[in-house]
């Protein structure tokens, strides 16, 4: 499974925990497999992110167009104030997204790339990846299939202090970030943090 749909749902003040059954009821009536489900603590607030992987795009799609036509979609729609649903693909060497306890402290960064930085970007991140997963786990990092040209990286922590010292020491050694990688980024770049919610497979 190397597709995948991360969806975004903004939700009233205190909002995530209550959306939080709905939306597993959602997924689990549903296709495709649930890799995580977050809500933010840091960055934008009272979010939730929901990571889903399928076989094919035509499964996604899918799943798409029945939240699209629904009147309720994701099952929490009273507590919804925006919903939008990205479109991925995993940079080609990775493996599928490994469920387990990595957390909790999971970080959702975003980078633009040029409009022709894709595949140049993910040949940087094939030479340097296997040596910074020496410092801190990667959950997946993917390229966005619809909207502007982008890769979104998903990093687990066991807490924000690791997270610091792990990004600090793989700079300092010189093995993050990729060489010549931030050449093909433009400066719009975002940083989320966001913790599991009860029913996600990536704790």
């Amino acid at each position: 499974m190397s597709y995948y749909e991360l969806a975004t749902l903004d939700t009233v003040i205190f909002g995530a925990g209550k959306a939080s059954p709905g939306i597993e009821a959602w997924i689990n009536a549903g296709k495709g497999q649930l890799c995580g489900a977050w809500s933010t603590d840091i960055g934008t607030l009272n979010r939730v992110f929901v990571l889903r992987a399928f076989d094919d795009l035509g499964e996604m799609m899918g799943e798409r167009e029945r939240a699209l036509r629904s009147d309720d979609p994701f099952g929490c729609t009273e507590h919804l104030t925006a919903l939008s649903m990205e479109s991925y693909r995993a940079l080609d060497f990775l493996p599928p997204v490994e469920p387990g306890n990595f957390g909790p402290v999971y970080e959702f960064r975003t980078y633009h790339t040029k409009v022709n930085g894709i595949v140049p970007t993910m040949e940087k991140w094939r030479l340097a990846v296997p040596e910074r997963k020496a410092y801190s786990k990667l959950t997946v990092a993917m390229y966005g299939l619809d909207g502007a040209p982008r890769l979104t990286q998903i990093w687990p922590y066991p807490s924000l202090a690791a997270r610091t010292e792990a990004r600090s020491k793989s700079v300092a050694d010189g093995k993050w970030p990729p060489k010549g990688g931030p050449d093909w980024l433009s400066p719009g770049m975002t940083s989320q943090i966001a913790m599991p919610l009860p029913f996600s497979p990536l704790k």
